[in-house]
């Protein structure tokens, strides 16, 4: 009996120390006392927060970097970064003026629709937008195709008369192309001078415009030999532009094609159609100009911009002799109507033959 009873105790103490040996174990495992516990935990949150501020300076960085990334890029490639910025910049202005243009078809094409409600601005940009969207509207499609830009781009730069429009010219694209435009519809004021010299036995024989005979001969003469006929001169002969032989139903097919060249339109279908629509565009922007202050009061870039699209090239021309150009021309378009349309159509040549700016354009060898 003594001996299970001192064998009881003894699995008991060694119950009792089997229960308390972990909590000793548990309470000294690390070997550290609780404030040095309390530090390392401070030490490693000021590890994560340490971590976290270099994150955001990488990053802060990183951003900064993306946003000055193409001053890096026109550092290292700065031709093509500028055609691409023409570009961009040109998409948007083109853009711009397309949806102007079908708001003033659409107000044209209403029940109240007048050109008399019209800018200047607007008649223009309605003159000019139909060529420009027919000319830049493939380019715009094709760039939308995946990858196609990566093509287009060394395109544009390279052809940037043929595919694109003067929204995507730079300020020296924009002088240097309109003046070879102006030279090449330039080149059609001779042909069409002869046609409008070969008429004159018909003139001659021709009972009801035997009295302009004399008149329309001088005029012609001046022309030929290097002067300026005066505006009277050229009015006093408008019946002959209203029937036989220079109606526009009555011009030779040559003579309508070197007509079309010299108003720059394309010399495909409807062609009298097209020359008639272009004569009665150019009268309602005279008008809009008279409407808003008369030719003095256009700003110059209007004034430089209004006789290009009549014919006249103005480098080293005076602003005096390029009013007094365009209001010849209004003159003769005040004096125009319906029956006498191809008269305002050969005003380029009247006003602009003997042009010494347009002289010096055509032939810059002999200057």
């Amino acid at each position: 009996m003594a001996l299970s009873l001192i064998l009881r105790t003894c699995s008991r103490s060694k119950l009792s120390c089997k229960l308390t040996h972990p909590a000793i174990s548990y309470s000294n495992s690390s070997g550290e006392k609780p404030n040095e516990i309390r530090k390392s935990h401070e030490k490693s949150v000021y590890k994560r927060e340490e971590a976290k501020r270099i994150r955001f300076y990488i990053l802060n960085r990183f951003i900064e970097y993306l946003k000055n990334y193409d001053k890096v890029l026109e550092k290292n490639f700065p031709t093509t970064m500028k055609t691409y910025k023409v570009f961009t910049e040109g998409t948007w202005s083109f853009i711009a003026d397309t949806r102007h243009y079908f708001k003033i078809v659409a107000m044209l094409n209403s029940s109240k629709g007048s050109y008399t409600k019209l800018l200047r601005r607007e008649i223009e940009l309605q003159h000019q937008m139909p060529k420009d969207i027919t000319k830049v509207a493939p380019v715009l499609l094709f760039s939308t195709l995946p990858f196609a830009f990566y093509i287009l781009l060394p395109l544009i730069y390279a052809l940037p008369k043929q595919l694109l429009t003067s929204h995507f010219w730079t300020e020296e694209q924009k002088v240097k192309f309109e003046t070879e435009y102006l030279h090449d519809r330039l080149v059609h004021n001779k042909p069409v001078f002869r046609h409008l010299q070969s008429q004159l036995k018909f003139i001659k024989h021709h009972r009801k415009n035997r009295d302009l005979y004399e008149k329309w001969n001088k005029t012609l003469g001046l022309l030929g030999s290097g002067d300026q006929p005066t505006i009277e001169c050229i009015l006093a002969c408008k019946e002959l532009f209203k029937d036989e032989p220079y109606h526009l139903l009555y011009l030779s097919r040559n003579h309508v094609f070197h007509l079309l060249r010299v108003h720059g339109i394309h010399a495909g279908w409807f062609r009298r159609t097209r020359l008639a629509d272009r004569a009665l565009g150019l009268i309602e922007m005279d008008r809009a100009i008279m409407r808003e202050g008369g030719v003095h009061n256009l700003p110059l870039e209007a004034l430089r911009k209004a006789c290009y699209l009549r014919g006249f090239h103005t480098k080293d021309v005076s602003h005096k002799c390029q009013i007094q150009w365009l209001t010849d021309w209004i003159k003769i378009s005040s004096n125009t109507d319906k029956d006498s349309l191809s008269l305002l159509l050969h005003a380029p040549i009247f006003l602009g033959y003997n042009e010494p700016s347009n002289w010096r354009l055509l032939h810059p060898e002999r200057v």
